[in-house]
């Protein structure tokens, strides 16, 4: 893939090789973030677990201190006294069956979905929809719940889910370029610290092997692991 000038440029700022401080690497993606849009800044974290065993994954939430700098549109799926706890805390879309044949005709105009328990039996039909686009609703991710307002309050304010893909990294965004770095540093340090209180028992030996950080349009800037660990919170 071809570089452009400016990722060239930011390449010959720091070392690639670098194990850096995750003050100083925060510190070097801020400066390399100069689109004219306002980056978001992502953290990559290679973990020592093998994802094809069903007892080394590693999936959850966490609410980030300062959020992601993105408002995300949230769907409930709800009836009764629900859809009006839905609506008052903030919902973009809430209702049925009638939301359900629209996501069937091809609307995907939401960025998670949230349903109450007794609406399984409606949202558990979409579910070769919804599953591989990472929008069915889920008990693990916390987004089957009856405790509807708290669950759309918290992804309004900036819950991200994390899940480990095949390659066992796990993908997150901590923020906007736009961020104080210590908001980044706070939600950075938010994010690892659920990974670290989600590492399954059978996961051996060092447990994050890699963490790197970057922009939407820089190249990554690895952290030291033990550095980052080692931050007392």
């Amino acid at each position: 893939m071809k570089k452009g000038k400016n990722y060239k440029e930011n390449l010959a700022k720091y070392d690639r090789n670098h194990l850096y401080d995750p003050s100083e690497a925060l510190d070097l993606v801020k400066q390399m973030a100069t689109a004219k849009f306002d980056e978001t800044i992502e953290v990559h974290i290679k973990l020592g677990v093998d994802p094809r065993h069903a007892d080394q994954q590693v999936r959850g939430t966490v609410s980030l201190p300062h959020g992601t700098g993105k408002t995300r549109r949230v769907l409930v799926f709800a009836k009764g006294e629900k859809i009006k706890e839905a609506e008052k805390a903030g919902a973009d879309y809430v209702g049925g069956e009638e939301l359900a044949e629209k996501i069937q005709g091809g609307w995907f105009d939401f960025e998670v979905a949230v349903a109450t328990p007794d609406m399984m039996g409606v949202v558990g039909k979409l579910g070769k929809i919804l599953g591989p686009r990472g929008l069915m609703p889920n008990p693990k991710a916390g987004t089957v719940t009856f405790d509807i307002e708290r669950t759309v309050n918290e992804l309004k304010a900036g819950r991200i889910e994390y899940r480990v893909d095949k390659t066992a990294i796990v993908h997150a965004p901590i923020g906007r370029a736009s961020f104080d770095k210590e908001k980044l540093m706070e939600n950075l340090l938010a994010f690892s610290d659920a990974l670290i209180k989600a590492k399954p028992a059978a996961a051996k030996g060092q447990y994050m092997r890699s963490v790197t950080v970057c922009s939407t349009m820089s190249p990554g800037v690895k952290i030291n692991p033990l550095a980052l660990m080692a931050i007392k919170r």
